[in-house]
C-alpha cells in the first residue's frame, strides 16, 4: 500500500502536513475530508505527481512543519460567533447581483467544459469573463478571478460571494477542488442543477392552468357580487312586499359589505398575510404546517415524491463526488423544501453519527417510500450507495411525473365544480325573488 505525503487546510484555517498510507489517492482524499481537512497537496513518497488545490496543477513537496495560516484564514467566511453572523449579514445586504438556477447551471457547465478541454482554472475563468453578458455574471466572474488569483480555492471564493452559491454548490466545489479532476465533478453539479430546474418547471407547468381558472373564478365572483347582483336584486327588494329568500339576502349582504367595507377588508387581508408569514417563519409552526401538507390527499403525494427525488438525486451526487456522508446529508437536508422531511433527515444524521445505517431511521420516519429504504440498504451493504441512489433517481423521476399528472388532472374538475356551484348559487339568488314576485302578482 503506497504512502502519501499531504498538506491540508483545516477548518480553523491552519495548514497541516503529515503522511498516511492508502490504497490510492481517492481513498486518501476521502480519509482527509472525513477528518474535516481539505487536501491542497498530495504526493506519493516516490515523487509521483499529486493533486493540486485547483484540480489541475502539479503537486509540490510538502514543507517541513506547519505552515503559517494563510490570508484566507482571516476571511469573514471562516470566522466564528458574532463575526460569522456579521459576515453573513454583510453578504445578505451587499446587493450583489445573483443568477437564477438555470443560469447557474449554464455557468457551471461552461466552466466544466473549459476545464475538460485542458484549460487551467484561471484561464477558463478569464475566457468566460471575456464572453460574459448580462448584469450578474461579469460581477461574479470578476470576484472569482480576484480571489483565485490571490491564492484562494474556487469554493472559498464562491462561498465569500454568497448567493447564488449556496451550501450545496460550495460543498460540491470543495469536493471538485479536492478530487483532482474538477471537470467531472462540475459536470455532475451542472446535471444536478439542470434536473432541479426541470423538476421546478414541471411542477409550475402543472399549476398554471388551475391557477388561471382560480383567478378567473375569483374575478367572476367579485363582478357578480359588486356589479351584477346589486343592479338586479336591489330594485326588487325595494319594490317587493315579501321576505327575500336566504340566498338572495346572503348576496345582498355580501354586496353591501364589499361596497362599504372594501378598504377595511383589504387592510385585514394584508394584516392576515403578514401574520401568516410571521407564524410560518417559526420553525415549530413550519414543521407542523409541512406535516399537515403531506397528509392532504393527492397534494401530499406530490410534495413527498418531489422531496424524495431531490433527496436521492442530491445525496447520490454529493456522495459520488467524495463528500463525507454526514456533510452530504446536512447539505441534502436543506434542499428538500419540506420541514417534516428535513427533520427526518436530521434524525438520520444523528443515527449515522452514532454509527448506525441510513436505512433504519429512514424507514422509521414513515415519510420515505419502501423502495428508497431498500435501495439505501442495498447500497450501504454493497458499498455502492452513490450508484444505487443515482439509479433509483430515474424511477422516482417517473413517479414524480405520474404524481404531478394525477394532481393536475384532479384539480381541474374540482375547480370547475366550484365554479358550477358558485354559478348555481348566484342564479338561484336571482331567480327565487323573481318567482316570488310572479306568484304574488298571480
Amino acid at each position: 500500500m503506497p504512502t502519501f505525503v499531504y498538506e491540508t487546510l483545516a477548518r480553523d484555517g491552519s495548514r497541516r502536513t503529515g503522511q498516511l498510507a492508502a490504497e490510492d489517492r481517492a481513498q486518501l482524499v476521502r480519509m482527509l475530508l472525513d477528518r474535516g481537512e481539505t487536501p491542497t497537496t498530495v504526493t506519493e513518497l516516490d515523487g509521483a505527481a499529486g493533486t493540486s488545490g485547483n484540480g489541475r496543477g502539479h503537486a509540490r513537496p510538502a514543507p517541513d512543519g506547519p505552515a503559517p495560516a494563510p490570508r484566507s484564514a482571516r476571511r469573514p467566511d471562516q470566522a466564528t460567533g458574532l463575526a460569522a453572523i456579521a459576515a453573513r449579514f454583510e453578504r445578505a445586504t451587499s446587493g450583489r447581483p445573483t443568477l437564477s438556477t438555470a443560469e447557474l447551471a449554464q455557468f457551471v457547465r461552461e466552466l466544466a467544459t473549459a476545464l475538460e478541454a485542458g484549460l487551467p482554472l484561471m484561464q477558463s475563468l478569464r475566457t468566460m469573463r471575456q464572453q460574459a453578458g448580462g448584469k450578474a455574471l461579469p460581477v461574479i466572474l470578476d470576484h472569482l478571478l480576484q480571489r483565485v488569483e490571490a491564492g484562494d480555492p474556487l469554493y472559498a471564493a464562491a462561498r465569500d460571494y454568497g448567493p447564488p452559491f449556496d451550501e450545496m454548490i460550495v460543498g460540491m466545489l470543495r469536493a471538485a477542488d479536492a478530487s483532482g479532476d474538477m471537470s467531472v465533478v462540475l459536470h455532475q453539479l451542472a446535471d444536478l442543477l439542470e434536473r432541479n430546474v426541470q423538476l421546478r418547471r414541471d411542477v409550475t407547468g402543472a399549476l398554471i392552468y388551475p391557477a388561471i381558472v382560480a383567478v378567473l373564478l375569483l374575478g367572476s365572483v367579485l363582478v357578480l357580487v359588486t356589479v351584477l347582483v346589486p343592479r338586479l336584486i336591489e330594485p326588487m327588494a325595494a319594490e317587493g312586499n315579501f321576505a327575500m329568500p336566504w340566498p338572495t339576502q346572503v348576496l345582498l349582504d355580501l354586496a353591501t359589505f364589499v361596497r362599504d367595507w372594501w378598504l377595511v377588508a383589504l387592510a385585514a387581508g394584508i394584516v392576515g398575510l403578514l401574520s401568516w408569514w410571521a407564524w410560518i417563519s417559526v420553525p415549530r409552526n413550519r414543521l407542523l404546517f409541512d406535516r399537515l401538507k403531506l397528509r392532504v390527499p393527492v397534494l401530499g403525494r406530490v410534495l413527498r415524491d418531489v422531496a424524495v427525488v431531490r433527496f436521492t438525486r442530491t445525496l447520490g451526487t454529493l456522495v459520488a463526488t467524495g463528500l463525507p456522508i454526514l456533510d452530504a446529508l446536512r447539505i441534502t437536508r436543506n434542499t428538500l423544501g419540506n420541514a417534516a422531511m428535513a427533520a427526518a433527515i436530521e434524525e438520520v444524521e444523528s443515527q449515522v453519527t452514532g454509527g448506525k445505517s441510513l436505512a433504519v431511521p429512514l424507514e422509521r420516519s414513515g415519510l420515505f417510500p419502501p423502495l428508497l429504504v431498500q435501495v439505501v440498504n442495498l447500497g450501504e451493504k454493497a458499498g455502492r450507495l452513490d450508484q444505487m441512489l443515482q439509479h433509483a433517481t430515474t424511477a422516482f423521476d417517473r413517479q414524480v411525473d405520474t404524481s404531478i399528472k394525477v394532481f393536475s388532472k384532479s384539480l381541474q374538475p374540482a375547480l370547475l365544480m366550484v365554479m358550477a356551484l358558485v354559478g348555481a348559487f348566484v342564479l338561484m339568488a336571482i331567480l327565487l325573488p323573481m318567482l316570488e314576485m310572479q306568484s304574488m302578482i298571480q
